[in-house]
């Protein structure tokens, strides 16, 4: 039915995962923020493209892609921090659409305030000369830069299922999610742990913003269409399940890649249609459990 080559169906699902990775990224970092929070943030696609934003500076004042990738990320988290001192805490314990109207405003500040400091223009991230080549895996070639994406999303997801299972701090953020009057009741601060879970989830969207630089061009409003994919995937994978931000998101990579490369013109609601598909058969999503809103 189709006249393509194998290599180039093999490229097309690798640039899926790769996808995938950064919709990863960006879907747990999300649902961190709700499943511990109840917070729907609406300015992660801000910090995606501040991660991204960040690195263009870094890169320029620095000349280090390496630097950069450490330090964009770092001061995302820190804005993250500041976001929710500043901004999210004071509406806690109100209806949840009051945090959600706010990063949608948040949001479009950003966007504004980019744009007065760094301009309409697209900009571009050039990825180091040690991943500017291409591997030969003998049925295709590939960048290598994408292969480096794909394991920069791996570790970070062992370092995070480490965190979480292995240390006192993600004892804490477990319990947390789950019955938080009695972690309150054992006299932890849970002040604390819900800025150390929002500054950690834009972290997350800050990297993801500056390894998609060097794929994409980086402009104010980048942010936008990945953000409302990645929420896809929250949904799809279940609103606050980890497992289920991992796997939506490399579906929805996948989905978006193949689509995109067998009929083009689909590849923007391709998404949505799985998305309805799943939740006609599970409403919860695929690892969601029913009546976390409620």
């Amino acid at each position: 039915m189709f006249d393509i080559s194998a290599s180039a169906l093999a490229a097309q699902v690798f640039t899926g995962l790769v996808l995938g990775g950064i919709f990863v990224l960006l879907a747990i970092g999300l649902s961190l923020i709700f499943g511990l929070m109840t917070v729907v943030n609406f300015a992660h696609g801000s910090l995606y493209m501040l991660g991204a934003y960040f690195g263009v500076f870094l890169l320029g004042l620095t000349k280090n892609f390496w630097v950069s990738l450490v330090a964009a990320p770092l001061m995302v988290f820190v804005l993250g921090l500041v976001i929710e001192r500043v901004l999210v805490r004071p509406l806690y314990g109100r209806s949840i659409d009051d945090p959600l109207l706010l990063t949608f405003g948040l949001s479009l500040v950003v966007v504004e305030a980019v744009r007065i400091v760094w301009g309409k223009i697209g900009l571009t991230i050039d990825p180091p000369r040690a991943l500017s080549g291409a591997l030969d895996l003998g049925f295709m070639t590939f960048p290598l830069y994408r292969f480096f994406v794909i394991a920069v999303t791996v570790l970070v997801l062992v370092g995070l299922w480490l965190f979480l299972e292995r240390t006192n701090v993600g004892l804490i953020i477990r319990a947390g999610s789950r019955d938080p009057l009695m972690v309150r009741a054992l006299g932890l601060d849970l002040g604390r742990v819900w800025l150390l879970v929002f500054g950690i989830g834009a972290g997350l969207a800050g990297l993801a913003g500056i390894l998609a630089g060097p794929m994409r061009p980086v402009y104010p409003e980048m942010g936008i269409t990945m953000v409302i994919e990645s929420f896809v995937v929250v949904v799809v994978g279940g609103m606050g399940s980890l497992l289920g931000a991992v796997v939506a998101g490399i579906i929805i990579g996948e989905v978006v890649s193949l689509t995109t490369f067998f009929a083009p013109k689909l590849s923007e609601i391709m998404v949505f249609v799985v998305m309805a598909l799943v939740l006609l058969v599970r409403p919860s999503g695929l690892f969601g459990e029913a009546g976390l809103l409620e």
